[in-house]
């Protein structure tokens, strides 16, 4: 049996992949490497170039290969992208993962796990937000996940399928052994940007509103390092193969960061300040989300490693500026 990975060669999909081969798994990886990059994937799984809407190529993976579980990371990530092209992100995130989901159910897999997002539930009301709290997206990005997650609900009701939706908070940080890391061109992760700009990659960052009702003004968000959510991803194929049913968890630590504490850390691994202007609110962006994750620890036995922005951060940096010596 074994495991094939949408959106492998990209930045959470290639950690997903090296935890995969090192815990022996076979791998098999799809990926339009429209953002992803071949190198990123570890040299034990086998790399398919080709586009998850194709269910004709899909299901040969499935079938070639003898694939019990697909873990799909595959889409489009940035929230204001999709306010400016909401049909692109409906028909990346969207669209295409029917077609994805369609090709399992042809195919019989068994188990679905999929990266969705706190972009579901908007402006949560309260704070942690738990995975029953409502879901109000205020972002076509957010709503194109959300319709994933009802379409994988109702396959599973009609189809023998039992998923696992991993809704993340904001992932980062990189392999604490600097193989894999975030290498996307263009980025806008908070923490990437920060670090390119603490390395002279680019003259300074911008601040997206310091006029939120937060401590200092700016965002607060749950930052997860990228080796925890992938943990959770493993112990979510464990709960799937053991028989356990379909389910939604919250992957986050429960406590915020605000932008200003992200840059400070950052200056601290730096070893000096950067230029950070003021600029105005972004479109789809909420105020404060922070995750409760009572569930994932309890149903899954999930148990964070990396609970710490200094270390988040530290691993960020490292591989930042090892991407830096491998460009030179």
């Amino acid at each position: 049996m074994s495991i094939l990975v949408t959106g492998g060669a990209g930045y959470i999909g290639s950690h997903m992949v090296l935890a995969l081969c090192d815990a022996g798994h076979d791998v098999v990886v799809l990926d339009n490497l429209s953002t992803g990059m071949a190198w990123a994937v570890a040299p034990q799984a086998k790399l398919v170039e080709g586009d998850i809407g194709n269910e004709d190529l899909a299901l040969s993976i499935i079938k070639d290969h003898n694939v019990d579980a697909i873990i799909h990371f595959a889409g489009s990530i940035v929230v204001p992208d999709s306010v400016t092209d909401p049909l692109g992100y409906y028909l990346n995130n969207t669209v295409k993962s029917r077609a994805l989901i369609h090709s399992a159910v042809k195919g019989g897999v068994p188990h679905f796990i999929f990266s969705s997002t706190a972009a579901v539930y908007g402006n949560p009301k309260l704070v942690p937000v738990r995975e029953l709290d409502e879901l109000l997206p205020i972002s076509p990005y957010g709503t194109s996940k959300l319709m994933t997650e009802l379409m994988l609900r109702d396959a599973s009701v009609a189809h023998d399928l039992n998923y696992v939706a991993l809704r993340y908070f904001n992932v980062a940080g990189a392999d604490p052994g600097g193989r894999s890391g975030q290498s996307t061109p263009r980025a806008t992760h908070l923490i990437k940007v920060a670090c390119e700009t603490a390395l002279g990659k680019r003259d300074h960052m911008q601040v997206f509103g310091k006029d939120y009702d937060t401590h200092d003004g700016t965002c607060l968000r749950d930052y997860i390092h990228v080796s925890d959510l992938v943990g959770a991803h493993v112990d979510a194929l464990g709960y799937l193969r053991n028989g356990g049913g379909s389910e939604i968890f919250n992957c986050g630590y429960g406590r915020g960061y605000s932008v200003l504490d992200v840059v400070g850390a950052v200056e601290r691994a730096a070893g000096h300040p950067f230029e950070v202007l003021d600029a105005p609110r972004r479109p789809g962006d909420p105020a404060e989300i922070v995750a409760n994750a009572d569930k994932a620890r309890a149903a899954l036995g999930w148990t964070p490693r990396h609970d710490d922005l200094d270390f988040i951060v530290k691993t960020a940096f490292a591989w930042e500026k090892h991407l830096q010596n491998r460009n030179a």
